[in-house]
């Protein structure tokens, strides 16, 4: 069974109410009916301390003259009833009504000790205290009938405790009916302000039904409030962003590659349709063939190039990283791979070393890709220098031109699979697009990265930026 947030939140806030509101009420229970049961208490113990004052200690025996000394002893409405014993359990005082039940509390105890019991009887609660008085010389008692004289005097006082019980009873009904109000009303206002309170996260939840990978340009309300919801919804939204990016440039890379793939063979297909429709010579074939082969080999370039830029950026880590001196291979690559504008291409190295992480057969990708680049965008018989420096703990590769430079609009786009410059275009240089997106992939997985400075019709420059690697 789903539970809603907001039953669960209203739910844990009842609970948690509730818990506090029992221990509230009966606490307070706890220390009213402590107080008053202190209060009888103190009442009994005033009530003893008076009859104990009213007995004499003469130098015979403790004398008791109930005719004489006959105490008055009121209270807060009914009166406390009382008696005095002997130490034979006999009455020798007490106050008027049924008193007999004290009879039960009659013997004595240890010397001032005052003893406390609850008892029942005549349907209802006593609070019964009992205290014992005795002569400090049991040897010298003289008791006559005339003179009656004792050895321990008995003193219990009763006081009725049903007005403590009903004054209870009344508390607990009214702390529990203030309790169950106040939690019900806490209940419905709970619910209510967790439903307001998450009336945002249901309007998100709302829009986000209707995101769809067909329309991702749906978006999240944004609550006013600058709270958790407003960050949440704000750094979805962000990703949403991010995504429909992603998708859309995904559509236009499947576009572009289909119509890159079409082209080739389309060629190869009517090349080889022309040529049978009927015989020709060696001579046509071995055109068609030739013309066949290159677009094969544009077609397995760009396949080949397609496949490295499909996989995720953790697919495309090269495995096999060596620390190889970066001045020192750029020198011996440019003497080993002749270039059509060979005489165009200078090298400017320090004599330092540069030590870095890279694979060697994708770093001469990275170069020549680079070198390509620059002379496919220049004029022949310009520059293109190629230098290696180190400067902030990095080795920099930089491969300079003097051609027709980038638009600043293109230059964050030229990284992107399939894009060429309007400029190019125009002038109607060749190529696929790919170039540099193959060398951005690389670059990545060597843990560099590329930064490009250009101005129309002055050149530009891109430099591929290594993290030094110590000495194997």
């Amino acid at each position: 069974m789903t539970v809603s947030l907001t039953n669960r939140l209203t739910l844990f806030s009842l609970v948690a109410l509730g818990v506090v509101l029992a221990a509230f009420s009966g606490a307070m229970y706890a220390l009213a009916r402590t107080h008053l049961m202190r209060q009888l208490n103190d009442r009994a113990t005033a009530t003893l301390d008076t009859l104990v004052a009213a007995a004499e200690v003469e130098g015979d025996g403790l004398e008791w003259e109930p005719k004489e000394r006959r105490i008055l002893l009121r209270g807060d409405g009914a009166p406390p009833v009382w008696a005095v014993y002997d130490e034979s359990g006999r009455r020798l005082d007490g106050s008027d009504g049924p008193a007999r039940p004290l009879d039960a509390f009659a013997g004595a105890g240890p010397d001032g000790e005052q003893n406390r019991v609850n008892a029942t009887w005549e349907g209802g609660h006593w609070r019964v205290v009992r205290r014992t008085l005795r002569h400090p010389h049991p040897e010298a008692i003289r008791t006559t009938p005339a003179r009656p004289r004792y050895h321990t005097l008995v003193f219990v006082t009763a006081w009725p405790a049903a007005p403590a019980h009903d004054l209870l009873r009344t508390m607990a009904w009214s702390l529990g009916g203030v309790s169950v109000t106040l939690w019900v009303a806490a209940g419905l206002g709970g619910r209510w302000l967790c439903r307001r309170a998450l009336a945002p996260v249901a309007r998100m939840t709302e829009s986000a039904k209707r995101i769809t990978a067909a329309d991702l340009g749906e978006r999240l309300p944004v609550p006013a409030a600058r709270d958790e919801l407003h960050d949440l919804a704000a750094r979805f939204n962000d990703l949403l962003a991010r995504l429909q990016d992603s998708f859309e440039r995904q559509k236009r890379f499947t576009g572009e590659a289909s119509h890159q793939l079409r082209t080739p063979l389309t060629a190869m297909l009517g090349q080889m349709e022309v040529a049978l429709r009927r015989d020709r010579a060696p001579d046509e074939y071995r055109r068609v063939l030739t013309t066949a082969v290159a677009q094969a080999g544009r077609l397995r370039q760009i396949v080949e190039s397609l496949l490295f830029l499909a996989r995720a950026d953790a697919d495309a880590e090269l495995p096999g990283l060596e620390i190889i001196d970066l001045t020192a291979w750029v020198r011996d690559y440019l003497a080993s791979h002749l270039h059509d504008r060979a005489g165009d291409i200078r090298f400017d190295a320090p004599r330092t070393s540069a030590n870095v992480k890279a694979q060697p057969a994708m770093l001469a990708q990275v170069v020549g890709n680079l070198i390509d680049n620059a002379c496919k965008y220049s004029n022949s018989g310009t520059p293109v220098v190629v230098s290696v420096a180190v400067a902030g703990g990095e080795a920099v590769l930089s491969i300079e031109d003097a051609g027709h430079g980038i638009d600043p609009a293109e230059v964050g786009r030229i990284f992107e699979p399939f894009f060429r410059s309007a400029e190019a275009r125009r002038r109607g240089v060749s190529g696929l697009g790919l170039g540099l997106a193959v060398v951005a992939r690389i670059a990545r997985s060597f843990g560099a990265r590329i930064d490009v400075q250009s101005e129309p019709g002055r050149g530009s420059q891109f430099d591929v930026r290594f993290s030094l690697a110590d000495e194997i």
